[in-house]
């Protein structure tokens, strides 16, 4: 079993349903997922946002965040968790924000930045978010694909922080 059939695997034994919200990434987390067997009954849908408007309007970002913060920010990538876990039936969302190359001056390439919200009746609020920055070396495609699987590892750890 891989890394990622491990996960799924996980997902299931927790009944954890996901949701993503995608930018640099653009859909690579949900799609690595969809590559286990019965990724059908983990994941139910996938928001793909990568321009600014997209993030407003899809997930609700508030321009003042992106004003306060830069889109490549862990600011961000919580309102894009936040926003798709009230826009879904999923009980955790993985966002994803960054930069894969050199565009923007003031943030590293390979800069990303990710979110983990998980629903549960347990808390208080309802919610427990997670999130992290990280520096991914490659190019485009790797820096991509390193982001995801980062993505999806860390979900077992911050779900056992969650319960």
């Amino acid at each position: 079993m891989n890394d990622i059939e491990s996960i799924a695997q996980y997902m299931r034994d927790h009944k954890l349903l996901l949701v993503t919200a995608e930018s640099c990434t653009s859909g690579l987390i949900a799609a690595t997922l969809a590559d286990v067997p019965g990724a059908g009954e983990l994941l139910d849908c996938a928001f793909v946002t990568y321009s600014v408007q997209a993030k407003q309007r899809c997930l609700g970002v508030k321009e003042l965040t992106i004003l306060r913060y830069n889109l490549t920010s862990e600011e961000v990538a919580r309102e894009m968790a936040l926003g798709a876990l009230t826009r879904s039936r999923a009980n955790l969302a993985v966002s994803n924000t960054g930069v894969v190359d050199d565009t923007d001056r003031d943030i590293p390439a390979g800069t990303q930045c990710f979110a983990w919200a998980f629903r549960s009746i347990s808390v208080p609020e309802g919610i427990s978010m997670f999130s992290a920055t990280r520096r991914f070396e490659g190019d485009r495609a790797e820096i991509r694909r390193h982001s995801a699987e980062y993505a999806l590892r860390q979900i077992p750890v911050h779900h056992a922080q969650h319960s």
